[in-house]
């Protein structure tokens, strides 16, 4: 499941893009610089979430041209697993996104044919001041 920075916070508020990066590499990879097993190297667990519960896109694999990229969502924080959780709903996001803790979204691009994936953008989640009750002090 991915979704948009503006959906939680500000457009613009903590969000880390990678397109800059996403560009140079495959200028790199297109003028023969890398070849396709540098750039295609997904972690079979990626790429395994990325058919199952991978959001799909209408973009093309920048690498292998044959088949549309999906995008999986990861968080990470506290009291998650060290691998992260696997976002599968925007349900998940929000619950998130509403904790006093800190954790991180982070949405990758997958091409599960052949094995192309890029990190797009890290978004923050959480920090939620904790909720004042009313009362005297």
């Amino acid at each position: 499941m991915a979704f948009q920075a503006s959906s939680l916070r500000g457009v613009g508020s903590g969000v880390i893009d990678h397109r800059l990066a996403r560009r140079a590499l495959i200028r790199e990879y297109r003028k023969g610089r890398l070849a396709q097993h540098q750039v295609c190297d997904a972690h079979p667990e990626l790429i395994r979430a990325a058919r199952s519960i991978g959001q799909p896109t209408r973009t093309d694999c920048p690498i292998c041209e044959a088949e549309k990229l999906v995008l999986v969502t990861y968080a990470f924080g506290p009291r998650l697993p060290a691998h992260g959780r696997c976002i599968t709903d925007t349900r998940q996001l929000h619950e998130l996104n509403r904790r006093a803790e800190a954790y991180a979204a982070y949405v990758v691009e997958v091409c599960p044919d052949c094995s192309w994936h890029h990190l797009l953008r890290v978004l923050p989640l959480g920090s939620r001041p904790a909720r004042r009750t009313s009362g005297t002090g």
